[in-house]
């Protein structure tokens, strides 16, 4: 199974929310997932953005977890 780490889509039109999960590459983007691991808010204050599990990021990457190429730029701007 192909893992990726990638955004899942929430809110409303015009306000949208995601979360960072976990999930089967072929699955949709709003399908099952397996692991939430972070939220992003695009339009919240720039402190409030972007909340992330790093250490279970780092454990799903370690196991072989792709990461989206947002996912990516999100990550190394807020990794501690």
């Amino acid at each position: 199974m192909a893992v990726k780490i990638r955004l899942k889509r929430f809110g409303t039109k015009k306000r949208p929310y995601y979360r960072v999960v976990v999930m089967d590459s072929r699955a949709p983007r709003d399908g099952r997932t397996i692991e939430e691991v972070g939220l992003y808010h695009p339009i919240e204050k720039e402190e409030k953005q972007v909340r992330l599990n790093v250490e279970r990021i780092q454990y799903w990457v370690s196991q072989g977890a792709q990461m989206s190429n947002t996912i990516r730029r999100l990550y190394n701007k807020n990794k501690q």
